[in-house]
């Protein structure tokens, strides 16, 4: 039995990322209905598999599925302001509006303390989450009573490390070394060597996360950059996971499932099975679901909410609405500008 490269069937938009997309964004939102709704520690599998709970896995998910299309974006892209233009417009303007509306409603709605101390700090919150670099969690007097704690979007912080590995592609391609294979390989060596190194050495915050996420960002771009070698077979997708599974407890787990996750959501994506390729007749809304979610999420909690499944039965409905609005009215118009870049 013959399986096809991912050559093969990655040309065109006849795919399911979309739908897989949303299913993680839609994950996460329902990871996080246990920590706003009972605290810190109680998010899905956070124990089970070594502090990589089910949010995690999703997340881990979104970066493999990055890599394969961004580095797909600079490869065919045309030129490098374009590809520029097209990461900038993806991310920062929902962030932006994300940002002011959570800023706006705190204030006017949400805060318990005199508008004098709010809206200097508000202010403040709204610039450091549109730089992406260093956002704040914290809004003066706002979700302060919430068993999580005052968060506003916890969300956001995978945002700044999306941008990073964006950047590491533009690097690499501009110096022409993203197509070279060995240079593709050291990169992998490296990540490899991070990883494995983040579950003997407790490595400072920002460079933990980079282990974390960096590995299903690279083989994502493997992925495209060697599509013509490798194929999607059903049954390495199952025994990566099944791989995954015995490597539990180990220093290897982390890369592992993220292997299996990864490459098990490209043989997912590129099936073309008609009933999963209707919802391409929809909108992509997997952004504005993860970028959402937290807050609306956070006010069910406000309001006394303490069961999570009553807390995703009440925000899953509004964060849709939200995505919805994003995508139609924000995220589409931004990223039709793109086509007018040289």
């Amino acid at each position: 039995m013959s399986f096809p490269t991912v050559a093969s069937v990655s040309r065109g938009r006849d795919n399911n990322f979309n739908l897989i997309r949303m299913i993680a964004a839609t994950t996460v939102l329902v990871s996080h209905a246990f920590l706003v709704s009972w605290g810190e520690g109680w998010a899905p599998f956070h124990t089970l598999f070594n502090g990589i709970n089910l949010g995690t896995m999703a997340v881990l998910v979104f970066f493999a599925l990055s890599g394969f299309f961004i580095a797909k974006s600079f490869d065919a892209g045309g030129s490098w302001r374009r590809f520029l233009w097209a990461r900038l417009l993806r991310l920062c303007p929902a962030n932006l509006v994300t940002a002011a509306l959570t800023v706006i409603l705190g204030g006017l709605v949400l805060t318990t303390v005199a508008p004098a101390d709010y809206w200097p700090e508000g202010l403040y919150f709204f610039l450091r989450q549109a730089s992406l670099v260093s956002p704040l969690y914290e809004l003066p007097g706002v979700f302060s009573s919430n068993p999580f704690g005052p968060t506003v979007n916890s969300s956001i912080w995978t945002l700044f490390y999306e941008a990073l590995c964006y950047a590491g592609v533009f690097a690499l391609g501009m110096t022409g070394h993203l197509r070279r294979g060995p240079v593709m390989i050291w990169v992998l060596v490296g990540l490899v060597a991070l990883s494995l190194l983040s579950q003997y050495v407790e490595l400072p915050g920002r460079l933990a996360n980079v282990a974390l996420l960096f590995p299903p960002f690279a083989i994502g771009a493997a992925l495209y950059l060697w599509r013509d070698r490798l194929t999607l077979n059903p049954y390495v997708a199952l025994g990566s996971a099944v791989l995954a599974y015995l490597a539990h407890g180990t220093a290897v787990f982390p890369l592992l499932l993220s292997l299996a996750l990864g490459y098990g959501a490209f043989v997912v994506g590129f099936w073309k099975w008609p009933p999963l390729l209707a919802y391409n007749r929809l909108g992509d809304y997997s952004y504005g679901m993860y970028i959402y979610a937290f807050p609306i999420q956070q006010i069910v909690a406000m309001w006394g909410v303490t069961n999570p499944f009553v807390n995703i039965a009440l925000s899953l409905p509004m964060t849709l609405a939200c995505a919805v609005v994003s995508w139609t009215l924000v995220e589409k118009p931004a990223l039709a500008r793109v086509k007018h870049v040289s």
